[in-house]
């Protein structure tokens, strides 16, 4: 076996189960180990907290790589789905509550919104990486994204199945680039572990998660629950165009953070391949892809919107978390801990 194939067996295994947070993800934990089959009465956390949006994490990962140990049928266990329910409505109705709809806003009017940039130009965390970031910083920030990267693509592939004429022709156009266009090496989850590498990070898939606060998981959850469940399938091509939209300005700012602190070309490359291909991505997602949708069903024009509007709440509830945290010299993490730390 070469060094290669052993670097990307260790990538690619499942991960270990996280370390609960309180008694919803306690249970969920519990009932994956097989020590807990009863459904517990929900306790009243918070719908954006670390207690239920990692037990959220968790029930949707099974629909992905899965976890060391655990069985794979547990995937359609229906007590686990019956749970999963349960917290998906909790977390859907705090979304809605947050960010209402009322068809005042187009989509078309939504996506432009998003290409406005703040008059503040440090509003935002690449704008305060690429000015000030330090180099621990861009680490904690690229360990955080890697629960999203590592399968970067992989969420949004369940609405190719939803969608129908030019929105899934160019849906699939634009994942087969996130897939790499048909070379291994060139999959955007590859390249993004070659950026943690290149970083000193773990590469290992949800390696992270007890690292991450409940902000990061929202970010990620958010895009599971819209694609698994069809009736969301607007909401989650509204979330596919918000992040094309602002991801070609903000992989810029990036790759000159990267730049700055010396990183090597693997850190930098990630993003600067996200600038070019994200500002493509834009136009077929914008013209196409959504174009395409509200073509053929134009009653969901605000179910983007509300793709696009809670996309941009929780991202901004992670703009928050981080900066409130790096701009006091501290920790963005959910618990410290030694970032370099390649054992497992």
């Amino acid at each position: 076996m070469t060094v290669f194939h052993a670097e990307q067996r260790r990538r690619h295994r499942p991960p270990r189960l996280p370390e609960p947070r309180g008694a919803l993800s306690a249970a969920v934990v519990a009932a994956l180990r097989g020590s807990g089959r009863n459904q517990p009465p929900a306790p009243d956390t918070c719908a954006y907290g670390d207690d239920l949006q990692l037990a959220l994490y968790i029930l949707y990962e099974l629909h992905y790589q899965g976890f060391e140990g655990v069985d794979d049928d547990l995937e359609w266990d229906i007590d686990l789905l019956n749970r999963r329910g349960e917290l998906e409505d909790r977390f859907l109705g705090a979304l809605r509550a947050d960010v209402p709809v009322d068809g005042a806003r187009t989509a078309e009017q939504a996506l432009d919104e998003l290409q406005l940039e703040p008059v503040d130009d440090d509003a935002g965390v690449s704008h305060f990486l690429r000015d000030e970031g330090s180099l621990g910083q861009l680490r904690e920030y690229a360990a955080l994204r890697s629960l999203y990267h590592l399968k970067e693509a992989d969420p949004h592939a369940w609405v190719i199945p939803r969608l129908r004429g030019r929105a899934k022709a160019a849906m699939v156009a634009v994942e087969f680039d996130e897939f790499g266009a048909g070379r291994a090496d060139e999959i955007h989850a590859e390249l993004f572990a070659d950026l943690m590498e290149d970083l000193g990070l773990n590469t290992s898939y949800g390696y992270y998660v007890d690292a991450a606060p409940a902000e990061v998981l929202a970010t990620v959850n958010l895009m599971s629950l819209f694609g698994l469940h069809r009736a969301l399938r607007a909401a989650l091509v509204g979330h596919f165009a918000a992040v094309e939209v602002t991801s070609s300005p903000a992989s810029r700012r990036l790759a000159e953070a990267l730049r700055r602190v010396g990183a090597g070309p693997a850190a930098v490359r990630f993003y600067t391949e996200h600038v070019e291909a994200d500002a493509v991505h834009e136009q077929v997602v914008r013209h196409e892809v959504v174009g395409g949708l509200l073509e053929q069903e134009p009653h969901l024009d605000a179910d983007v919107v509300f793709g696009v509007r809670a996309t941009t709440h929780l991202e901004e509830r992670l703009t928050a978390r981080l900066l409130g945290a790096w701009r006091h010299g501290s920790t963005a993490l959910h618990v410290p801990t030694q970032l370099g730390d390649t054992g497992r």
